[in-house]
């Protein structure tokens, strides 16, 4: 399999430099054992994995004789599987602090981050990996976070030439997603994800917690998989699947843990009381929500029902893993009243907001800029002029101060 550059790797080495401990997160056979070990087996540091459950148990046995024996630096795979070993780590690091110490991936996503930020406070740098960016995927060095202001804009318009857009390619990048076993071989798309989900839920989900019906476990996945982009609503997943809604809420909580899904909060303002409280749900691989939800091409996929929600699902991990890829926790929330009027993304930074619509068209006009008056509402904060990203070959003015842009150039 070839590897691909992964923009990350810059953040790797920048925090090596400024952390005793490095920490990527992510879900699984995203690249975080490969963009590790190619850097320790570069820097000449040992590596385990606690995928071997040797290791396993000597490390959960006696967590103290095993980080004496197994001394700085070194690289630790899997570690949510010992989560005991942070305590040592944190010894260890005490005793004698220097940077590029201690090099952990894991797969529990929110906890494992959690677990370390509270053991290792101020001792340990966090990277979130996902699935490649498209970015990575047509091997473009540019891994600059998508914030849309001018001096984005005019470079993107100047460097655009480089690339040669196709709407069918990206559809095709839509419905194939952007694991890179799946980018970098021929393996069948059906053939990949079906042993993917089967291996997350007997390994990754079961080490979680205990599932007792894997089957209706699968179902709510699939559930999930087709509200992606929508409010959540847990009486309706749990309705559709026939469980509780503490369980549903249990479940869903399991696939943000694991990396599978991403949540958008809304956006809120002390000064603004209609806005709406519940947040968004999105799968971060279009490719396996496509595989749960039984898309079996990309054209069907481009025309049909779910279109517009795993186009804009689509965008918006993009733009999630072009902040993520630097180290930057997304500053993302989307718009939504009570009078039902809606703006897909903001994004606020350095005292800035930026609206984003997200639309399929490729021939955006002036009705996909209709919601973008009521960041009037927003107080407190400078708004940028409005951007509107779809399917569009190159910048189109829509209307005054509304430009839309290709999804290329996210």
């Amino acid at each position: 399999m070839n590897l691909i550059e992964r923009h990350a790797s810059k953040t790797l080495k920048k925090f090596a430099g400024e952390f005793p401990a490095v920490l990527i997160t992510g879900a699984r056979q995203t690249g975080k054992t490969t963009i590790l070990k190619s850097y320790t087996d570069e820097q000449g540091i040992d590596s385990l994995t606690f995928d071997d459950p040797q290791e396993e148990l000597s490390a959960k046995t006696d967590p103290k004789a095993f980080m004496e024996f197994h001394k700085s630096p070194y690289m630790f795979d899997e570690i949510q599987y010992v989560p005991e070993l942070f305590r040592y780590i944190k010894m260890s690091i005490d005793m004698d602090r220097h940077n590029g110490m201690f090099f952990l991936t894991g797969s529990q996503q929110v906890p494992l981050a959690e677990k370390a930020s509270e053991s290792l406070a101020g001792r340990v740098g966090i990277l979130q990996l996902y699935p490649l960016s498209q970015r990575e995927i047509r091997k473009d060095t540019f891994g600059a976070p998508f914030i849309p202001n001018k001096e984005y804009i005019n470079y993107m318009f100047q460097r655009f030439k480089i690339f040669e857009y196709s709407v069918e390619k990206t559809w095709n990048a839509v419905f194939r997603g952007g694991y890179p076993e799946l980018v970098a071989t021929n393996i069948d798309f059906n053939d990949f994800f079906s042993s993917y989900v089967k291996t997350y839920i007997q390994r990754d989900i079961n080490k979680l917690t205990q599932i007792e019906n894997e089957m209706q476990f699968m179902q709510f996945i699939t559930v999930v998989a087709s509200r992606t982009g929508q409010l959540v609503n847990y009486a309706d997943m749990a309705r559709d699947v026939g469980i509780s809604e503490v369980t549903a809420k249990k479940w869903l909580s399991l696939l943000i843990t694991s990396g599978l899904v991403y949540m958008l909060k809304p956006y809120s303002s002390n000064i603004e009381k209609r806005i709406v409280k519940t947040p968004k749900l999105y799968f971060m691989d279009t490719g396996l929500a496509a595989y749960l939800t039984k898309w079996t091409n990309p054209h069907i996929l481009r025309t049909g029902a779910m279109a517009g929600n795993f186009f804009e699902t689509f965008v918006v991990s993009e733009i999630v893993k072009s902040f993520a890829n630097q180290g930057i926790d997304p500053p993302l929330y989307f718009y939504r009243d009570k009078d039902k009027y809606e703006i897909d993304m903001l994004i606020t930074i350095d005292g800035t907001l930026y609206p984003i619509e997200i639309k399929k068209t490729a021939t955006p006009g002036i009705a996909d800029a209709k919601n973008f008056f009521i960041t009037q509402r927003i107080k407190n904060i400078k708004i940028a002029d409005p951007i509107i990203i779809c399917n569009c070959s190159g910048p189109v003015m829509v209307g005054k101060g509304v430009t839309a842009i290709p999804v290329d150039w996210v």
